[in-house]
C-alpha cells in the first residue's frame, strides 16, 4: 500500500550547524575565519566532499569593529548561491578546455572537427573526430592530448584523407 509520507533526500543526510561563525547544511559548509592578510575576517564555503574551499572572501565586520558579523540564514545562502557559480564557471572553463570544436567548409560540405582531450595523470591522449554534415562519423583518430586544434590544422588533416597528423 502506497504511503504519502515525504520521502528525505540526499540533503537531509548532511548534518546541519547553525552558529554565529559556522554553518553546516544541505551539503554545504560556511565558516567565517580570521583573515591572515589583514585585521578582517573572511569567510570560507566548503561543499561536502570537497578537499578545497569553493570560495573564500572578504567578510562583513559586527557593530563593535572587532568580532565578525554573525551568519545568517540570508548570507548563508547568498553565500551558496555564489559558490556554486564559482564551481559552475570552473566546470565550463575545465569543459572548454578539454573540448573543442573547429567546423570546416570544403567541396564535400561542412566537416565538424572534434577534439576530446582525456586528461588523465598517466599517459593523457585526446580522440579528433571528423563529423559530415549530417552528423555522420567519418574519422576517429587517437592523437596525443597536446594537439592543437584549428581551422589550419583541421583541414590539413582532413586534406590527407584524415591520416594520423
Amino acid at each position: 500500500m502506497p504511503t504519502d509520507a515525504p520521502q528525505e533526500t540526499d540533503a537531509s543526510t548532511f548534518p546541519t550547524i547553525h552558529e554565529p561563525r559556522l554553518w553546516q547544511d544541505r551539503g554545504w559548509t560556511a565558516r567565517v575565519i580570521k583573515n591572515e592578510d589583514d585585521d578582517g575576517w573572511a569567510v570560507e564555503m566548503l561543499r561536502e566532499g570537497e578537499p578545497e574551499p569553493a570560495l573564500v572572501g572578504p567578510w562583513t565586520m559586527g557593530r563593535d569593529k572587532k568580532n565578525p558579523k554573525p551568519l545568517d540564514v540570508s548570507a548563508f545562502h547568498t553565500l551558496v548561491k555564489t559558490a556554486s557559480e564559482v564551481i559552475r564557471r570552473h566546470e565550463q572553463q575545465l569543459h572548454a578546455r578539454l573540448h573543442k570544436v573547429v567546423n570546416v567548409q570544403t567541396e564535400q560540405g561542412r566537416i565538424q572537427v572534434l577534439l576530446d582531450i582525456e586528461a588523465q595523470e598517466e599517459e593523457p591522449y585526446a580522440w579528433l573526430t571528423a563529423l559530415g554534415a549530417s552528423g555522420e562519423q567519418l574519422a576517429r583518430i587517437k592523437v596525443a592530448a597536446g594537439f592543437q586544434l584549428h581551422a589550419a590544422s583541421a583541414e590539413a588533416w582532413i586534406a590527407k584523407d584524415f591520416a594520423r597528423p
